[in-house]
């Protein structure tokens, strides 16, 4: 048996396309390089001297790993193994089945073309290491091994410890696994590590229920894609790691768990939210590269801001400033603080205005910027806004928001050259101006954005980046009768409540105990027009329109007895009655598939006036387009 690298084995078998184990295969004896575990396997480089091709162990041979008997640098012969193709790049990798180990670790990595420089170069340094040391094949290879030794049984940590040295733990993590980017991540995956800095930690909270008390505390990660994540720790991983996680530094972390977040109180762009528990890895990597992750934005139109009035999802703004106000103090409610705050008027091409109050330290510093560089008419790209519905629609920053000036974006460089060229000169009107009482209950833009439900039917893909909005006009064609239709609420909050041990009802949001709930509607109902039907998602403000009553009363008709059923009549009552919604559609992910829900934000009754004029102009807009 040879005791060295088989040279060009490995071009011979990658030029032979029908290579076939039983017949073909001389014996081959190449070095394993970069040695790495990936789930119950092993990945390594198989080297002959002169080229190198990515292989695997099947798990079989991974107990002769992990006790050491194949190294990393080791001699290896193969014994079985077939050539695959990499799906995703034009490559091929080894599957080796069967090996045997056939010398332990060497100093270095085999170079074939290197020895031989050497030898031109140092001929008599090598002779005296030759006189010292046993030589085997040297003429035939050029390869000079170490004298044979003992196996020694290792582990896999120990032989993985040696190779690396005194590095530090988050190089040692980084060493043994690859760095996943944040978008790549999802709840069906594996083992994985992340590379993320730490953009926003919030406090540690106290919580009951009715299940007993804990702690819990979360914090919002960005890679270096700009990807963003929030991480969730509840009692003892809150307790181990809300001192280890520090504002705006980068960690390594690894075996944490994902689920699919709940849209209702995320507070990042992600499908997924994290849970890190006690058993989870957490190391800050203070000796490597920094990064600054790249901020990603996901702008939203001044004219589109109604739909997010006083809704928990944050938005991102770009746009021209117009004015900036000095800076004003305002007493705190809560604590009676008094915190600065600054108030500037931004504009964008949909020739709509909207105030976004700065507070704190964006007030102070960036806001005396932006005041400073007024008369130049700067860009700004704010990040995690909150709508408010202070005269119609009013912005305001938060802890986490984000305030770029003149950000170098092709967005920016368009909406600055807009402004330059006509924007300073348009008339423009404030978001708010035309928006009443009712356009808290979602009736505003009812005839904006107007589409048929088969554009939404036919779109699969419609909501997949961001909710999209639309208004469409419908009739209520089915109510499932046995569907779960209502929640028990609180009454204070109307969050979801559970029925307590002894009597009454815990309202975790307000965690207290009532004696009585209310009930809250959460149904979905069938709408249809002339192209199609679809399922709507309801909730209680838009299903009392929809049903004519509160979901109290309608579970008390439920209840009732008697000839005539009085639920199933108030609910024949409902359907076939033509509404206008304003709704959205998002994308859900149910069994490892992507499903459209569409979500009422708003319903009312026609008005056939308002109709009629939109009509009218949709043939006005036809015959200017025939011409």
């Amino acid at each position: 048996m040879q005791n060295s690298v088989t040279p060009d084995a490995i071009s011979a078998v990658l030029a032979n396309p029908s290579f076939d184990s039983s017949s073909d295969r001389s014996e081959i004896v190449v070095q394993v390089v970069d040695l790495k575990p990936i789930g119950n396997r092993y990945t390594f480089s198989a080297n002959d001297g002169k080229t190198r091709v990515k292989a695997m162990f099947t798990a079989s041979l991974t107990p002769e790993i992990v006790s050491g008997k194949i190294q990393n640098l080791g001699l290896i012969r193969l014994v079985d193994f077939t050539v695959n193709d990499i799906s995703s790049k034009s490559t091929k990798y080894f599957l080796v089945t069967k090996c045997e180990a056939v010398a332990c670790a060497l100093d270095s990595e085999i170079d074939l073309d290197g020895k031989k420089d050497e030898e031109e170069s140092g001929e008599a340094a090598k002779r005296q290491k030759l006189d010292h040391s046993p030589v085997r094949d040297v003429k035939e290879t050029g390869i000079t091994l170490k004298p044979k030794q003992e196996f020694v049984a290792k582990s896999a940590s120990q032989i993985i410890s040696e190779q690396r040295g005194n590095a530090a733990p988050a190089a040692r993590m980084a060493m043994t696994r690859r760095v996943h980017p944040l978008v790549s991540l999802n709840p069906y995956q594996g083992s994985w590590t992340i590379k993320v800095r730490v953009t926003n930690k919030g406090n540690m909270r106290s919580y009951k229920n009715a299940r007993g008390e804990g702690c819990v505390f979360n914090v919002e990660l960005t890679d270096e894609e700009g990807t963003q994540i929030q991480a969730t720790m509840f009692n003892d991983a809150a307790r181990k790691f809300y001192e280890r996680f520090q504002m705006g530094k980068v960690y390594y972390i690894s075996r944490g768990s994902l689920k699919l977040a709940n849209k209702q109180f995320k507070t990042v762009q992600n499908d997924y939210e994290m849970t890190l528990n006690e058993n989870s890895e957490v190391e800050e990597a203070s000796n490597e590269e920094m990064f600054v992750p790249e901020t990603k934005f996901n702008f939203v139109p001044i004219e589109e801001l109604g739909m997010y009035v006083n809704q928990r999802e944050l938005i991102d703004l770009m746009g021209v400033v117009q004015s900036v106000s000095p800076t004003m103090s305002i007493r705190r409610r809560t604590d009676g603080e008094m915190i600065p705050k600054r108030d500037i008027t931004l504009a964008d091409e949909s020739k709509k205005t909207v105030v976004v109050s700065l507070w704190n330290d964006l007030a102070t510093g960036v806001g005396q910027e932006l005041l400073d560089m007024a008369d130049e008419s700067p860009v700004i790209a704010i990040k995690s806004l909150k709508v408010g519905d202070y005269q119609g629609v009013s912005l305001s920053t938060i802890s986490r928001s984000n305030v770029v000036i003149n950000p170098e974006s092709p967005e920016a460089k368009k909406l600055k050259s807009w402004y330059d060229s006509e924007g300073k000169e348009t008339s423009m009107s404030s978001i708010g101006s035309g928006i009443n009482a009712s356009a808290k209950n979602g009736s505003w833009s009812m005839y904006t954005d107007r589409v048929l439900l088969s554009h939404i039917t036919s779109n699969p893909s419609l909501g997949d980046d961001k909710p999209a909005f639309f208004s469409t006009r419908g009739y209520i064609s089915f109510i499932k009768p046995d569907q779960t239709m209502w929640y028990q609420a609180c009454k204070t909050c109307n969050k979801k409540v559970t029925e307590a041990m002894d009597s009454g009802y815990w309202c975790e949001g307000c965690q207290k105990k009532d004696k009585e709930c209310s009930l809250r509607y959460i149904m979905v109902v069938k709408v249809s027009d002339s192209t199609g039907e679809a399922w709507f998602s309801s909730f209680n403000d838009e299903a009392e329109k929809i049903i004519g009553c509160s979901a109290d009363e309608l579970n008390k008709l439920r209840s009732e007895g008697g000839e005539v059923n009085e639920f199933q009549t108030k609910l024949k009552e409902a359907t076939w009655s033509s509404h206008v919604f304003r709704i959205s559609v998002t994308q859900n992910e149910y069994n490892g598939e992507k499903r459209q829900r569409v979500t009422v934000k708003g319903v009312a009754p026609v008005d056939f006036a308002a109709e009629a004029r939109l009509l009218l102009q949709d043939i006005s807009k036809k015959n200017t387009t025939s011409q």
